[in-house]
């Protein structure tokens, strides 16, 4: 396995952008033959599964894998053979170690434990430096939002969940760390505070670029429109959650400056970066995506999938090779007219609401990440939704984890919601067990796990 630095993967990205499609074909296949051989000689579970593919295969003859599957089988996954779950999680029981090193080679994050297996990532050098170059090279859909970016200071601060080995918390620690003279062009902010707190670490940072969940920068629009926020960033980036048309239109007049989105995961970093037209464009040097349906069976172009496929390119150390993201997304390789030739997706997102509580009279609004981030620490649950209605009524439906009873899960997770509504200052709420399990919306068959009924 040869490591690759961030100027040489930036000179990849670039000389790819040249190929035709062809050549663009061929370097895929060469580096996930290289990922393949490689995954099968140093990894016990690839090894098994691919006992039986023989030299000349094609992607679609490898099976696929899920997040369940892998994690059970960790210290059999990763291609250190040096490695296990338990030393990892070890080193994440410490809080000071977010944005350090696990044995001052790999960065760790750490994905959404709503199914009841989160998943333990771990990024060598070669994977950072490549999510770094594909972030440096391709995330603004318009180069005049870079320059301005640049010539006002490159100040940056993202609204995102901290105080976990997250994606977006971890890496702007890791480069805090990494950088510490340039401690002040990049921060973080909770999004679990709030909204006036954030609006308090906002108005001191004066960010040149505002990054963060949508639902939680949508809070911020009023903020802005009141005077109560005054920041003037040349640049919106959100990412995490749905973007919709209203709310970028929206938080572009109120913040005077272009807004966009990414689609991103713990597993690839930046699987497409959104141009002009919002339509994503794959990464596809780097990042392998196959839509499908349900049974893993291919959908054509222009047809919704039920899940993706995604396969790395460039995490040898963690091999994801047709590995399972339950995003439903549209692939489309018609031309798209803002003159990207690589591939393009459009995505359905995610819907969760924004819920409206009302104390002494004052409408309180919570972005729902900032409760998602909290109820997914709440160990005896396995999976949960949250149902807000008027009158500050809130119905939860839970599915405990094993051998947990769900009045156990219950009480534990009333406990947790009860402790973060009251640091935003709402006090009086009804919180009541369903007797219904999570469920999906029967018609569009969309799972939210926070639904606002107040209206």
């Amino acid at each position: 396995m040869r490591e690759i630095g961030m100027l040489q993967g930036m000179r990849l990205c670039r000389q790819y952008k040249r190929l035709n499609n062809e050549e663009r074909k061929k370097v895929r296949n060469r580096r996930l033959a290289e990922l393949v051989s490689w995954a099968k000689e140093q990894s016990p579970v690839y090894k098994e599964l691919y006992k039986d593919v023989g030299q000349n295969y094609s992607l679609t003859d490898l099976p696929p894998v899920n997040k369940t599957q892998l994690m059970s089988q960790f210290n059999q996954w990763i291609t250190d053979r040096s490695l296990t779950l338990s030393g990892v999680e070890k080193f994440m029981e410490n809080p000071d170690n977010i944005g350090r090193k696990f044995r001052n080679k790999y960065l760790v994050f750490t994905t959404s434990g709503s199914t009841g297996n989160p998943l333990v990532a771990l990024c060598d050098k070669t994977t950072n430096n490549m999510m770094s170059a594909i972030n440096t090279l391709r995330s603004f859909a318009r180069k005049e939002d870079m320059k301005a970016f640049v010539l006002r200071g490159g100040k940056s601060i993202g609204v995102f969940a901290t105080g976990g080995f997250y994606l977006s918390n971890n890496s702007i620690r890791a480069r805090q760390l990494a950088m510490p003279w340039k401690k002040k062009k990049f921060a973080v902010t909770s999004a679990l505070l709030p909204v006036e707190k954030i609006v308090e670490q906002l108005n001191q940072f004066q960010p040149v670029m505002l990054g963060g969940y949508p639902s939680n920068l949508e809070l911020l629009i009023d903020e802005q429109k009141s005077g109560r926020l005054h920041i003037s960033p040349a640049i919106i980036m959100t990412g995490g959650e749905y973007l919709s048309g209203k709310v970028r239109k929206e938080l572009a007049q109120a913040f005077g400056c272009y807004v966009q989105t990414s689609y991103s995961c713990t597993e690839g970093g930046t699987i497409a970066c959104e141009c002009t037209e919002h339509h994503f464009h794959i990464n596809d040097d780097w990042l392998i995506v196959e839509p499908v349906d349900k049974d893993n069976k291919p959908v054509p172009d222009g047809a919704q999938a039920d899940k993706i496929l995604l396969t790395n390119l460039f995490n040898y150390t963690q091999p994801f090779i047709r590995y399972e993201v339950t995003d439903r997304v549209v692939m489309h390789h018609e031309l798209c007219s803002c003159g990207n030739s690589l591939p393009w997706l459009t995505l359905e997102g995610r819907t969760d609401d924004v819920v409206h509580f009302v104390q002494d009279g004052k409408e309180i609004k919570i972005p729902p990440l900032a409760i998602y981030a909290i109820l997914k620490e709440v160990h005896s649950l396995r999976r949960f939704q949250v149902i807000v209605y008027s009158e500050n009524k809130i119905e939860l439906r839970l599915e405990p984890s094993e051998g947990i009873s769900r009045e156990t899960a219950f009480v534990q997770t009333r406990e947790a919601l009860l402790s973060f509504l009251a640091s935003h200052k709402v006090n009086a709420v009804n919180i009541l067990l369903s007797d219904e399990l999570p469920k999906q919306h029967p018609g569009s068959g969309k799972f939210k796990h926070i639904i606002y009924n107040g209206e």
